[in-house]
């Protein structure tokens, strides 16, 4: 393999969503060196997190029935108790809802939890508070979906925050999704909410570090306890 080749193999992709930002970027970079030096360094720097922040690395996803992956990067906020959105249709009782927040610094590109048919897909308008904050589930901009899978039902929820201000889907109601496939992506920062159909354990805990197409969230297959976790 050539030294080129070689390169190309580590480079992670860039995500075409990310390409006109990446420009814009650019061509600020270059009118601030035009009007001062050190300016155009803070251009190309911005420019280098903007291309950080729309990569679209490969991921391996582990494929069994029953398993759920976790559908972005980011850490595990919250493992509550709730009803989900009314607009979902999903359940008018409280469902384990597995929270996972995405910093500026995590890769945005977000993946299917489970296989399945996406029965519904709802778009609200609403706040840009802090998506770390429980109540941005029921107050912010959000897109939600529900996937109908062989292990059941599940939600999944995109959340605007602060500064995320896009929620963009790649996919339609009535399409199908395999497990690890992409459905969307939120630009510059926020949640995304994954709700378990009744019974299904979560196998993280709050604080973990969740990485989308790989880290199993839950099993619907699994009927042990749920697990506790130490902060070492």
């Amino acid at each position: 393999m050539s030294i080129v080749n070689s390169i190309r193999a580590q480079a992670t992709p860039i995500h075409r969503e990310g390409w006109p930002f990446i420009a814009g970027f650019a061509v600020l970079a270059l009118i601030l060196g035009w009007i001062w030096g050190p300016l155009g360094w803070i251009g190309w720097i911005l420019t280098a997190w903007c291309t950080y922040f729309f990569r679209d690395p490969v991921r391996t996803t582990p494929v069994r029935e029953g398993l759920v992956i976790s559908p972005a990067d980011g850490h595990v906020s919250q493992i509550v108790a709730c009803v989900p959105p009314a607009e979902l249709g999903l359940s008018d009782t409280p469902l384990t809802r597995v929270s996972i927040f995405m910093n500026v610094f995590d890769c945005h590109v977000n993946r299917a939890p489970v296989s399945g048919r996406i029965s519904r897909m709802v778009y609200r308008p609403g706040l840009f508070l802090n998506a770390e904050l429980h109540k941005a589930s029921d107050d912010n901009e959000r897109s939600g979906m529900v996937i109908d899978s062989m292990g059941g039902r599940y939600g999944v929820v995109q959340i605007a925050g602060l500064i995320a201000r896009r929620i963009v889907p790649f996919v339609k109601e009535g399409e199908t999704l395999a497990v690890g496939e992409r459905f969307g992506l939120i630009r510059f920062g926020s949640r995304v909410d994954v709700y378990l159909p009744d019974g299904v354990r979560p196998l993280v805990g709050e604080g973990q570090k969740a990485v989308a197409g790989e880290t199993v969230l839950a099993d619907a297959r699994m009927s042990d306890p749920a697990r506790s976790f130490a902060k070492i």
